[in-house]
């Protein structure tokens, strides 16, 4: 691996006591900022989700304890009030404490409800954006998030909805704009069946990105009405950015020109 740079004076420091809530971006430590570095290699603690890239992890400072508080579907997960609790106690132990997330801790990451259970308890924080996963996912593989000849406006959305939230899917396909979902593969199936009751086109091209920027990422193209068929035979995995319009098409050009380490298109 290169060898990191040299400590940048005008970055802040990660106080003793304070805790930061730092997006990790994509999975490539290269699309890391250079704020969420700085915080790595200060942290006593550092708190990550289980979408962290491993090789982001190793870019922590020596001696550093990782904590991994991932939560994953279906699966044994800590509680959100348990990472909250933890975040507070470790502050005010006065250790340095760095909350990471994967993309961006305030787009579908928990980090506002992070923010004000450290608002409540009095500890110190700083909010560190993170390139969000759903537009760098999408930009990596010539993928516009808008387009001045196809759209002026993108919808970003989840398919894993909190507690009996419902979110009216047929009223998002009414808006007539491309729809990038995160964590929606494995409600897959209803969601593009209200979408196509909603107007949506079953021929709408889509794209999905599992695991991108990693040494597992895979690409699919497929349509609307595929979607469901592809989810429940795996030929669409979690996790994974789900873009739904338009731009999902507007790759194909630029494609033979395209840099990128991603898997060639499965479908």
């Amino acid at each position: 691996m290169t060898a990191l740079p040299p400590p940048l004076p005008f970055l802040p420091d990660l106080a003793p006591g304070t805790v930061w809530l730092v997006g990790a971006g994509p999975g490539d430590p290269g699309l890391m900022t250079l704020t969420a570095l700085h915080g790595l290699r200060q942290a006593d603690v550092v708190v990550h989700d289980a979408l962290v890239d491993a090789r982001i992890l190793t870019l922590a400072r020596p001696g550093a304890r990782l904590v991994n508080a991932g939560k994953r579907g279906h699966q044994p997960s800590p509680r959100q009030a348990d990472i909250n609790a933890s975040l507070v106690a470790e502050a005010q132990a006065g250790r340095r404490v760095l909350r990471l997330k994967g993309g961006d801790p305030f787009i579908f990451g928990r980090g506002h409800e992070e923010a004000t259970a450290l608002a409540a308890a009095g500890i110190g924080f700083r909010v560190v954006p993170g390139v969000s996963s759903g537009l760098a996912s999408l930009a990596l593989h010539g993928v516009p998030a808008t387009a001045r000849d196809s759209n002026h406006a993108v919808i970003l959305a989840t398919g894993h909805l909190a507690g009996d939230a419902a979110m009216d899917w047929r009223a998002l396909a009414r808006c007539g704009q491309p729809l990038v979902l995160y964590m929606a593969v494995s409600t897959m199936g209803p969601i593009s069946a209200e979408l196509i009751a909603g107007g949506l086109a079953a021929e709408t091209p889509v794209l999905v990105v599992h695991r991108a920027t990693t040494e597992r990422e895979e690409v699919a193209e497929a349509r609307l009405c595929d979607l469901a068929v592809m989810a429940r035979s795996g030929q669409i995995r979690s996790p994974a950015i789900v873009a739904i319009g338009a731009i999902a098409a507007l790759r194909r050009d630029i494609l033979p020109h395209l840099t990128t380490a991603a898997v060639e298109p499965t479908a």
